[in-house]
Formats: structure tokens, C-alpha cells, sequence
């Protein structure tokens, strides 16, 4: 690729050329060739990935990821609902804040960030607060690359009647499974992540039902999710406000790829190569990733900081950086350390050379 360093961050992340290219050409926002021949066949295509149930409708949301979770949390939440966050990292906090400028009502089960949520708790807090009317919460927690117990904690919240909200930035794509079977009423996820677009927009896979529903709950006019959805129903993939062309030709073209890799299966084959890999030779070069293997996802892995004095991770990072690979720091509030992404278009062969890259970067 045409870059000075191979990213191996959670998103934005490595491209490959094929989807660079395609931002080469303009589009008209107003012709068919790009409302109906791309917009319309991504919402149809990003349906088909999620479930194979047609109970489903996606809508695509200008900005960064956050913007289509505030969307959807904005719209779909009803004036006098409540919305419960199961939250162990910074975007389940960042669900809570949202909540919090947006004045819903919200209440909170916090966990420490190493630690997956337990069902029971879920099960307790529906159970002690009747007036709990939507759960929300990430699936893959990018804070330290957790994997939530995402199916079960929705099965629990369907039998209580309430609308599951799934946060699957950073593993829808990357991760095989389907929405209608989970229970899971309302996935959120962006273009930068597991299908291996560039950032500009994000998008909801939510029950129509629920879409039908949201009419005038949107505390923001950009983000009224309802709105967008109806403008892209009735006029034929139509954008309320400016489209993101270049940046939806590259998602198109990154879509095309995921099948041509096989689909999200065979994509998560690799980023599970690419993770155990990844873990392995760290091992054998002196770091402790900071989950069990168990709580891991395929999707970011961290590693405890050396224990050294003479350890800083900017002089880390530059090295790494000038021999092609960049990483990311850590988010832990508790622990010391730096996260390694796994995803992109990034191969086993690619993991192998920035091993032999952190070999050579170790100056401690």
C-alpha cells in the first residue's frame, strides 16, 4: 500500500488500494447511479450481513460512529423512557454521557473494565426498575478488547419486553452472527471498522417496527434518525443533508471485498489468526496481553506496559513507527498499557513482520 505505516488501531484503519481508488470519482448526490445503484444496495446489503430475518431496516448517518449511536439513542428512546448502560469500558461511558446531554433518563451498571458483565445483574436491574425501557451496551469494548456476552445479556432483556440496543462498532463484520437470532432490536456500527471502509458515516440496523415508531422523539435536527430514515424509504437512498459520496463509493467497494474474502466468516478466520498471533509472539518477546484469553475478541488485543524505568511509549511508538507499524496507546484507568489492533486489511504475514518489528523497537 501508498502509506509510510501499516495502522494496527481499532478504526480508522488500513485500507487496501481497491478502496482508496474508488474515492477517485465524484458522484451526484441527486442521480440514480449513486441514491439507488449504491446507497440503496449498501441499506440492502448491510441487512442481509446483520440477520437473514427481514424484520430489519438500516440507515446510514453522516459523521464518526458516536454520531449514529447518539442518533439512534436520540430517536428511539422515547420522551419519558429509560435507558439502562451496561458499561465497562469508555464507550459504555460514552453511552451514559450521551444519555446525560440528551436528558434521558438513565441508570447505569458499571463493571471494572477487565471484567465482563454479569447476566444476573442485568436480570436484577430489569426486575427492580419497571420503568427501564431500552438496554444499551458495546459488544466489543475497544477500551481493552473485551467481547460482552452480547447474546445472552438480549435474550434477558427480551424476556423483560424491553428494546436491546447493541453498540457493535468494532466487531459487526469482523464477528459472525445474526441480529433476529440474538434478540438484539437496534445495531449500531460505522464504515471504519470491520468492513474495512474509511470514516465518514456510520449506520442503524433496526427492527422497522421500532423506526415506525420514533417519529418526533429526535432531541436534534442532523441527527433525527426517524427523519433520515424516511428520506432515504421515500426518496430512493436520498441523504436529508449532504452525503458522504466519496466516502459511500469507498464503502460500496469495501462491501464487494468482504465477499470476495468469503464474508464476515472468513474475515474473522483472519482477524483470529492475526490475534493469536499476534499474542504468541508478544509472549515470546516479554509482554502479558491484560485479558484471559477467554474475555479476548479478535479485534484489539492489550499488553501491559514493560516494567522497566527506562520504558516510555511515545519513544516506543516512534520507533515502531519509523520501521511501519502504528499502534495505539492504552485506555485502561487501572492498568499501564498499550493496545495492538488486529483488523483492517492486514494479514498474518503483515503481524509477523511488526513482531520482528518490536524485537527490533525494544531499546529497554
Amino acid at each position: 500500500m501508498n502509506n509510510d505505516y501499516l495502522l494496527l488501531t481499532p478504526g480508522p484503519l488500513s485500507t487496501s488500494n481497491t478502496v482508496k481508488e474508488a474515492m477517485l470519482k465524484d458522484w451526484c448526490t441527486w442521480d440514480d447511479d449513486y441514491n439507488l445503484d449504491i446507497v440503496q444496495a449498501i441499506r440492502s446489503e448491510l441487512c442481509s450481513l446483520a440477520t437473514s430475518s427481514t424484520e430489519y431496516t438500516a440507515t446510514l448517518m453522516q459523521g464518526s460512529g458516536t454520531s449514529s449511536v447518539e442518533s439512534a439513542i436520540g430517536t428511539l428512546i422515547p420522551n419519558g423512557g429509560k435507558l439502562l448502560v451496561i458499561n465497562n469500558g469508555a464507550y459504555g461511558a460514552r453511552i451514559i454521557e450521551i444519555a446525560q446531554y440528551l436528558k434521558i433518563a438513565c441508570t447505569a451498571l458499571n463493571y471494572a473494565e477487565t471484567q465482563q458483565p454479569d447476566i444476573k445483574d442485568v436480570e436484577q436491574a430489569l426486575l427492580s426498575d419497571p420503568t427501564i425501557t431500552h438496554v444499551a451496551m458495546v459488544h466489543c469494548e475497544t477500551t481493552t478488547g473485551i467481547l460482552n456476552p452480547a447474546k445472552e445479556i438480549a435474550a434477558v432483556v427480551n424476556k423483560h419486553k424491553k428494546v436491546m440496543i447493541l453498540d457493535a462498532m468494532s466487531s459487526f463484520g469482523g464477528i459472525p452472527f445474526d441480529i433476529a437470532d440474538w434478540q438484539v432490536d437496534v445495531l449500531i456500527s460505522s464504515a471504519n471498522k470491520c468492513i474495512q471502509g474509511v470514516p465518514g458515516f456510520g449506520f442503524v440496523i433496526a427492527k422497522k417496527a421500532l423506526m415506525h415508531n420514533a417519529k418526533d422523539n429526535a432531541r436534534s435536527l442532523s441527527l433525527d434518525l426517524y427523519a433520515q430514515w424516511q428520506t432515504m424509504e421515500q426518496n430512493q437512498g436520498k441523504w436529508r443533508f449532504t452525503s458522504p459520496t466519496h466516502v459511500v463509493r469507498a464503502f460500496a467497494q469495501a462491501l464487494t471485498e468482504l465477499k470476495q474474502e468469503g464474508g464476515i466468516s472468513a474475515r474473522y478466520q483472519r482477524y483470529a489468526k492475526n490475534q493469536a498471533l499476534l499474542v504468541k509472539g508478544m509472549q515470546a518477546l516479554g509482554f502479558k496481553a491484560l485479558l484471559p484469553i477467554e474475555l479476548q475478541s479478535p479485534i484489539i488485543t492489550s499488553f501491559y506496559s514493560p516494567n522497566s524505568p527506562e520504558y516510555d511509549f511515545k519513544r516506543f511508538y516512534q520507533k515502531l513507527k519509523s520501521l511501519g507499524f502504528v499502534i495505539y496507546p492504552g485506555k485502561v484507568s487501572n492498568a499501564d498499557c498499550f493496545r495492538i489492533g488486529n483488523i483492517g486489511e492486514v494479514t498474518p504475514q503483515d503481524i509477523t513482520q511488526l513482531l520482528e518489528a518490536v524485537a527490533q523497537a525494544k531499546y529497554w
